[in-house]
């Protein structure tokens, strides 16, 4: 029987996976979980193994007598499962089977999270199992107000949304993946700094070497964090554009409002690698949102990396070139 209070090792667990760490290892074993006593006649609800879609559902279901059916999706939450082929239609199949399911309850009902559905082939699953399919609300906090309306939704219950507090969760573990993947970056920029005419390294690492990483600080912050919470605000509906102009926008400001002592060409280079930044990262949110498809986000990647790519190459090559040009 699982608990469905929170506890302090359930907190930490959320706050740490939404940090970023332990994130491909939160998870729970697949199978049949009993929430309080449920009897043959109780629902059966179908979750992901990852453990914060699991605590999410369970923590929703307080004096609730309700099975749970937790199929193996790899630690990975039912939306991203669904899309990636792990909660899917012959999961499902097998979990039932494997949990012993029929000999449980007497009804043969499934309720399946809507945002499964891409995943799922109710029909297969009839013709396979013996049990039916019932998409239910969107949001395991609507669960209990679906329950106590006998199971009809409520006004906005399948409404996807994407809200500015859904959107400031997702930075978090986006600044924590992005440092793990670039971290590299910033010791190569600051050396490629101090590249010059002359043997005055030390200077131009001191001058040159520390507005490079600002730059390059500006840029995820821009990517990261102005990106999702101005999102709706941002022209275009490329997430590479919303990123470029977030970046130009950051870039702006720092150049403009700083006092950094650099040449025209050394501006427009850290200009550069701001929006560049900001633009790679920004597109980071394509796989997190509602206003995407798989379709989209990769012919936008298809024409916005190779973009990116220039412009990089266009900003390190000012950068670099501006000390050896300009004595």
């Amino acid at each position: 029987m699982v608990c469905t209070r929170r506890s302090w090792s359930d907190l930490a667990g959320t706050v740490s996976v939404r940090l970023g760490f332990n994130r491909n290892r939160y998870l729970v074993a697949p199978g049949l979980y009993a929430v309080g006593a449920p009897d043959r006649s109780a629902p059966v609800l179908v979750t992901a193994n990852y453990k914060l879609s699991f605590d999410t559902l369970r923590f929703a279901l307080p004096g609730r007598h309700i099975w749970l059916l937790v199929l193996d999706t790899c630690g990975i939450n039912v939306w991203c499962a669904a899309g990636k082929g792990t909660f899917s239609t012959q999961e499902l199949v097998f979990r039932v089977e494997a949990s012993g399911l029929a000999k449980l309850v007497d009804h043969r009902r499934l309720i399946v999270p809507q945002l499964g559905a891409t995943g799922i082939s109710a029909l297969q699953v009839k013709e396979q199992s013996g049990f039916s399919i019932q998409f239910g609300p969107l949001r395991a906090s609507d669960i209990a107000a679906w329950f106590d309306n006998g199971k009809r939704e409520i006004e906005g219950m399948r409404d996807v949304t994407f809200s500015l507090k859904e959107r400031a969760e997702l930075i978090p573990v986006e600044f924590h993946l992005a440092l793990k993947s670039m971290w590299w970056l910033f010791p190569l920029l600051f050396i490629i700094s101090g590249i010059g005419p002359d043997l005055q390294i030390t200077a131009r690492l001191m001058s040159r070497g520390m507005w490079m990483i600002v730059a390059l600080l500006a840029g995820t912050g821009a990517g990261i964090i102005l990106v999702p919470l101005l999102l709706p605000w941002l022209p275009g509906r490329a997430f590479a554009l919303k990123g470029a102009i977030a970046g130009l926008l950051c870039g702006l400001f720092l150049i403009f409002m700083t006092e950094t002592g650099l040449r025209l060409p050394e501006l427009l280079a850290l200009l550069g690698i701001v929006v560049v930044m900001s633009s790679y990262l920004g597109m980071n949110f394509t796989g997190s949102t509602p206003y995407t498809s798989p379709t989209g986000v990769e012919w936008e990647m298809k024409r916005a990396i190779p973009a990116q790519f220039s412009l990089l190459v266009g900003a390190l090559m000012l950068w670099v070139g501006t000390p050896l040009v300009l004595t």
